[in-house]
């Protein structure tokens, strides 16, 4: 099994760490220390080790951050997690701030005086992120003091080692470019930079440029570690050697040299003394890391992780892989579904339909020779009130039953070797109310707008996110995420730098793939998500047009449950597309299911009635 309902955070154990901390702050001449919730490569998954926040406050979720003064301490959040946080922390230690509204940076501004002291790990925050807090401690007179040693660390008693589990290479198969290759791309890049070398700190971009994945992180098949990249092509690789085979070490040794991780801050000291120009992500890159270079003679480029972009744009493998990988997940949430509608409200809980899917999907998987090899994040299953909190991480302290009249919101994907999948699918237990379908309807509406989306060339995901809520907001909604987030090949779920959202900033290229799932909650009553992954297809000619236009093609292959669509409030052409869709999915995964399954798919995608007046 590969979710164990035991992560929800536990708001007692706030008070006597907090305690340790001040303590500790106290006897260090400090006013605060910042806790964010990340590690030294930045990720959004981290290892045991490095679940500081959540350790120190009780908060699992995988974004926040936490600033604890002598008399208060404070948790910042954005709207993905404003419920669940008052669920997990003590609401008498933390107070809690929003990390959109009012970020740290800007917090800071309106907190602390002239002369407080703020403590920091330069290794758990970014080059940008550092440069934000600086300005405005400098307009107040705070003062930021980067630590050598981070206090959590000193008062964690019982902290957790450092994960070393086994490298595995990722085959020609399904990376589709040889490692080399890869390599002497990125060395290219360098140099046009402007740069000798690049550090890379992101494991993805490791993973991608090295052909190589791990087991460091859960749900992600990363392998930590840092690497130094040269114009030159004389690139170092700093991983504990602890997680190669012989195989495997003898196959890096090929592209880099090894080094320990413990060897990597002496290695950007030398090469800074020697006058290198290294280049380092603002946005990625440790502060730290800045501090070594310029401390040490060398010169900082400030330019972007050159694997981001190419990891980003999916070749053809990486795209087929994805294709397949969907047919198989597809095939195995239809049997999920089709399962759960034959249970009786009430007789199911969430954490039995988490298990009960995760089975589909191994048992798929075999059937087809390619295993899952994990989820690819834990199974957000939410029925009623649950549903509505955005990043819901079920567990045994707040399963609920599955109740007539509720919405059951589940969001889940599975890691292949040849594919990340990621979908969302909402349905009713029992009969909806009207209320309920009338805004699943409008999800529905925003969804499949991005899904026939056209766009030129050099669009980006902001210019286009206000198309998934458009029917949303006319009827006076919203919801409080992105519409869509980039997503790896058997890499991370979550993959920047691409994204559909008001702050995504990022051209979407051809080949890149991404979610898209608009929704809508109520507090306390009930979640919508409907999600697919989509892929930007090439810019072609539109007949009569001026200019070529990029599309999307959509990956993801799982009915749309039909008893929540009002098709009064669906055009022709969003009927159109549904219908379409549905065929596309019967088609494609149908011929993977037989007897009752296959049944229920062929009801479940069968063409609605045309009510559209437009």
């Amino acid at each position: 099994m590969f979710q164990t309902f035991d992560s929800a955070g536990d708001p007692a154990v706030g008070k006597p760490r907090v305690a340790l901390l001040r303590q500790w702050l106290a006897a260090n001449g400090l006013d605060g220390f910042i806790v964010p919730r990340a590690d030294e490569h930045q990720g959004e998954y981290v290892a045991d080790r490095s679940a500081r926040l959540k350790w120190l406050t009780g908060f699992s979720g995988s974004a926040g951050v936490a600033i604890v003064l002598r008399d208060r301490a404070f948790v910042f959040v954005d709207g993905r997690y404003t419920l669940q946080v008052r669920h997990e922390v003590d609401l008498d230690i933390f107070s809690i701030e929003s990390l959109v509204d009012n970020p740290p940076a800007a917090w800071l501004k309106d907190n602390l005086g002239k002369g407080a002291r703020l403590g920091f790990d330069p290794w758990l925050h970014t080059i940008s992120e550092v440069k934000a807090l600086q300005a405005s401690a400098d307009k107040t007179g705070a003062v930021l003091v980067p630590l050598d040693k981070n206090p959590i660390d000193i008062i964690w008693k019982d902290q957790p080692e450092a994960p070393v589990a086994p490298v595995e290479l990722h085959p020609i198969g399904f990376a589709g470019e040889l490692a080399k290759d890869k390599l002497a791309r990125l060395a290219t890049a360098i140099a046009k930079d402007g740069a000798t070398h690049a550090v890379l700190t992101d494991p993805s971009s490791i993973a991608w440029a090295f052909n190589i994945r791990g087991g460091d992180v859960p749900h992600t098949p990363l392998a930590l570690g840092f690497a130094i990249l040269a114009a030159d092509g004389s690139h170092q690789l700093f991983m504990d050697r602890r997680k190669f085979s012989r195989q495997v070490a003898a196959y890096l040794t090929q592209l880099a040299e090894p080094h320990e991780p413990g060897e990597f801050e002496a290695a950007i000291v030398a090469l800074a003394k020697g006058g290198a120009k290294i280049a380092l992500d603002p946005v990625l890159a440790a502060d730290r890391l800045r501090m070594l270079v310029e401390d040490n003679g060398g010169t900082v480029v400030a330019a972007a992780d050159p694997a981001r972009i190419p990891r980003a744009t999916k070749n053809q493998a990486e795209i087929n892989g994805s294709r397949a990988a969907h047919r198989r997940d597809g095939a195995a949430v239809a049997k999920l579904l089709c399962w759960l509608e034959r249970q009786k409200p009430g007789s199911l809980d969430e954490i039995t339909v988490v298990t009960k899917l995760e089975e589909a999907r191994r048992r798929t998987g075999e059937e087809t020779q390619m295993p899952l090899r994990d989820i690819s994040f834990d199974t957000i299953s939410g029925a009623g009130p649950n549903g509505a909190i955005m990043h819901y991480r079920v567990s045994r302290a707040t399963s609920r039953k599955l109740q007539a009249g509720e919405l059951f919101l589940l969001d889940s994907g599975g890691q292949y070797q040849d594919g990340t999948t990621d979908i969302t699918r909402t349905v009713p237990i029992g009969q909806p109310t009207e209320e309920m379908r009338e805004r699943f309807t409008l999800v529905l509406k925003g969804m499949i707008g991005i899904s026939t989306l056209r766009f030129p060339a050099g669009t980006r995901g902001s210019e286009i996110d206000a198309v998934a809520r458009m029917a949303l907001w006319k009827h006076g909604c919203d919801f409080a995420h992105g519409t869509g987030h980039g997503v790896g090949s058997y890499l991370a779920v979550h993959e920047g730098p691409q994204r559909i959202a008001r702050t995504g900033t990022e051209k979407l290229l051809e080949g890149m793939m991404l979610s898209n799932e608009p929704g809508y909650y109520k507090e306390g009553s009930y979640g919508i998500r409907i999600e697919n992954l989509i892929l930007v297809t090439p810019a072609e000619e539109v007949e009569g047009g001026d200019i070529a236009m990029h599309g999307f093609e959509t990956l993801t292959l799982a009915p749309i449950d039909k008893r929540l669509v009002r098709t009064d409030l669906l055009t022709r052409d969003e009927l159109h597309w549904l219908d379409t869709y549905h065929a596309r999915v019967l088609a494609e995964i149908g011929p993977m299911l037989d007897g009752e399954t296959l049944a229920w798919l062929e009801k479940a995608t069968a063409p609605l009635p045309h009510d559209a007046k437009i």
